[in-house]
């Protein structure tokens, strides 16, 4: 199962699509087998869901999210967690361990109003 989380540096990004990339792990048995950086290839809309389906991701974890992209990752299968914040590595520890709750929630009143479809 792989599993990305929208990160700035070591922390979890607070608005998904304008992220600086996407810590992917790779997780067996609720054990971490590996972990990359992956780049944002940059904020277009509809694009970042495709783009982490097609690199095999099952869940994606953020601070928040536009309600369009939450959308397009249900349609592709893709579990969303929103809501989370800290270390990327910390953050990934309560996924597996099953304590890491999402709020469910989508963006809308903040800074990037207007500007959170994906």
């Amino acid at each position: 199962m792989k599993i990305a989380i929208a990160a700035e540096g070591n922390s979890v990004s607070m608005h998904f699509g304008h992220c600086e990339g996407f810590m992917i792990y790779d997780i067996e048995n609720k054990q971490i087998k590996s972990s990359n950086f992956v780049p944002n290839p940059g904020h277009r809309p509809g694009y970042l869901p495709e783009f982490l389906k097609d690199k095999g991701i099952s869940c994606i974890i953020a601070g928040g999210m536009g309600g369009s992209a939450i959308e397009l990752f249900n349609n592709f299968g893709i579990d969303v967690i929103t809501g989370a914040q800290g270390n990327t590595d910390e953050v990934i520890k309560r996924y597996i361990d099953g304590t890491l709750v999402s709020t469910g929630s989508a963006c809308e009143n903040h800074e990037h109003e207007g500007h959170c479809e994906d």
